[in-house]
């Protein structure tokens, strides 16, 4: 008998099908937010997040400062929470909390700062009930439906399309409203991609790096979140420039890497990294063809735009088969609860 899937992998099951329910849900909305922001631009953008909401946010991050060239710098909840401040100047600012509950007390208390700082404050939130999204201007719910799994799937995922379908709305891109309406049927095709043999040589390893760049950043901190707190592997993301700059040093012949790319500029960079990590002798299993390492399944003919959600996708679907293997429980990871409220 084939033993059930996890609560892990059942709630990264209907990520495509909560995508297309986001796409129709909150298409007025988005429609409302992007014509408003081209006729008043904010002067720089503002996330505020945690965990693997903040990941989706440095995915976000890249897209706002790519194609609409304004800049997006990450608050920390604590500012407001533990400092106190209440001084923060977001004039003609466009503040973003991203959240899976919206109950966090740092996250409110951040909020309700941006608003008295006069920023525009825009919530990308999964529970429309929460006392985030009443704090907020405009909110786009995730529609992620319930989430009991303590690591996030889905509802990251949907994070990613909600700065998506944000940034496509914002720049009214032909291209990006295509690479929005492609994602649930993408997100459903790299759910069949099989990246368990790759993440089964991480079974005794005790330490890896995961590395991507420009939009693949937000993946490469969420699966090394994920590997640290389904696994209890001790895995730390990097950008792909930032490896050169110190962390190359650890890198020892069968030292295990999960290395990330998309078809975009920061492709060749990252291809050159990688061969580095090779030539040191690195067990580099990649998403982008390096000689020397082993070759990850992906979605041919993807806009680059949807190659790190799917990434994502797929590594959900053999995250939890590692936890296992290494005799744990990816439904109960040591020490977490499925809602952290910080203060």
């Amino acid at each position: 008998m084939i033993p059930p899937l996890p609560t892990l992998a059942r709630e990264a099951a209907p990520a495509p099908a909560a995508a297309r329910l986001q796409l129709d849900r909150c298409r007025d909305t988005l429609a409302y937010l992007g014509a408003r922001l081209r006729r008043t631009p904010p002067r720089f953008v503002v996330t505020c997040a945690r965990g693997s909401s903040d990941h989706a946010a440095v995915y976000g991050k890249y897209l706002i400062e790519t194609t609409l060239g304004r800049a997006v710098a990450s608050l920390g909840p604590s500012v407001a929470s533990v400092y106190n401040t209440r001084s923060l100047d977001l004039r003609d600012s466009l503040f973003i909390a991203i959240s899976q509950s919206g109950q966090s007390p740092d996250l409110l208390r951040m909020t309700e700062a941006a608003r008295a700082g006069g920023a525009v404050v825009l919530g990308f939130i999964n529970d429309e009930s929460s006392p985030l999204a009443a704090l907020c201007d405009v909110h786009v719910p995730l529609s992620a439906g319930p989430e009991h799994s303590v690591a996030a799937t889905k509802s990251y995922l949907l994070s990613g399309l909600a700065f998506l379908q944000l940034v496509a709305y914002w720049s009214d891109a032909p291209e990006l409203h295509d690479a929005a309406r492609r994602l649930p049927d993408a997100l459903e095709a790299a759910s069949q991609l099989d990246w368990w043999p790759a993440l089964a040589s991480l079974k005794d390893a005790s330490s890896l790096y995961v590395v991507g760049r420009g939009s693949g950043l937000g993946a490469a901190l969420e699966m090394a979140l994920k590997l640290k707190e389904t696994c209890r592997l001790h895995a730390e993301a990097f950008s792909s420039a930032e490896v050169l700059h110190g962390p190359l040093g650890l890198v020892r012949p069968g030292f295990p890497v999960l290395a990330l790319g998309q078809d975009d500029n920061a492709a060749p960079g990252t291809r050159a990294v990688v061969q580095r990590m090779v030539e040191l002798g690195a067990t580099v299993h990649a998403t982008l063809s390096v000689p020397g390492a082993k070759l990850l399944p992906t979605l041919p003919d993807l806009p680059a735009v949807l190659a790190p959600l799917c990434q994502v996708q797929s590594f959900y679907f053999a995250v939890h088969q590692l936890a296992t293997a290494r005799g744990l429980n990816p439904d109960a990871p040591a020490h977490l609860r499925k809602v952290t409220e910080t203060v």
